[in-house]
C-alpha cells in the first residue's frame, strides 16, 4: 500500500450520488471514490471479478482500500475477495438493508411482507434497470410472472423529494402495486464512512431522513 494517506472506496456506480455527498459534506478530503458500473446491480455475478481488477489495479496507489458494495446477491463472494485482500466492506446483505439500518430494515420487513424494495437511484432508473431490463416493455405477459407473488412496493427514500415521490409511485403503478413510502435518509452509510477517517466526526447528513 502507499503512503500517501489517502482512502478510495471502490462502490456499486447505484451509490455514486449519495457516496460523493458524504464525502463533500463531511470535508472528508482524504478520501476518493471510484465507481464500478451500476448495471451490475442486474447482474451481481459480475461484482467479485470486477472488484479484484480495480483492487489489484489501486494496490499501491492508496494507504486503504474499501469495499462499497455489501453482498449484493453474490453469495458470499464479496466477502471472499474482501478476505483475499484484507479489506473491509459495507456491512449488510443489500443497500436496502445499510440505508435503512440493519435493525429498522429487519422491522421493515416483517411489517412489509412480499415488498419490492426501491432507493432514490432505483426510482431514478426505473425505466431502464427494472422495465427494460426486465424486458417488461416488450414482453408485458412477464409482469406477473416477475412480480405476481410481490403485494407492495417499498421505497426506502435517501430524500425527501416530491420528484421522486412522484416517479416512485407511477413505477408502483407499472407493477400494479400499492406503493410504501419509508424515509430512511443514509442509514448506516455515513457513520459506516466517517469512520474510514482518522477524525472523530459526527454525520451531517442525518436529517434526510
Amino acid at each position: 500500500m502507499s503512503t500517501c494517506n489517502k482512502t478510495l472506496i471502490i462502490a456499486c456506480g447505484a451509490l455514486a450520488r449519495e457516496l460523493s455527498e458524504v464525502v463533500s459534506i463531511n470535508n472528508l478530503e482524504h478520501i476518493e471514490v471510484e465507481c464500478l458500473p451500476a448495471s451490475y446491480h442486474n447482474y451481481p455475478e459480475k461484482i467479485p471479478a470486477a472488484l479484484e481488477e480495480r483492487i489489484l489495479k489501486h494496490s499501491t496507489d492508496y494507504d486503504q482500500i474499501f469495499v462499497g458494495y455489501a453482498d449484493c446477491g453474490t453469495g458470499g463472494k464479496v466477502d471472499k475477495v474482501c478476505e483475499k485482500f484484507g479489506l473491509k466492506r459495507l456491512s449488510g446483505s443489500h443497500c436496502y438493508e445499510f440505508f435503512a439500518g440493519k435493525d429498522n430494515f429487519a422491522d421493515i420487513q416483517e411489517d412489509n411482507i412480499g415488498s419490492f424494495y426501491l432507493t432514490d437511484f432505483l426510482v431514478k432508473h426505473f425505466e431502464r434497470l427494472v422495465v427494460k431490463a426486465l424486458w417488461i416493455d416488450t414482453h408485458p405477459e412477464l409482469l406477473n410472472e416477475y412480480f405476481g407473488n410481490y403485494t407492495q412496493v417499498v421505497y426506502l427514500a435517501q430524500t425527501n423529494d416530491p420528484e421522486l415521490e412522484k416517479l416512485a409511485r407511477e413505477a408502483a403503478e407499472k407493477l400494479g402495486l400499492e406503493l410504501v413510502i419509508r424515509r430512511t435518509g443514509y442509514g448506516d452509510l455515513e457513520p459506516e464512512i466517517i469512520s474510514l477517517s482518522s477524525k472523530n466526526k459526527e454525520p451531517k447528513l442525518s436529517n434526510l431522513g
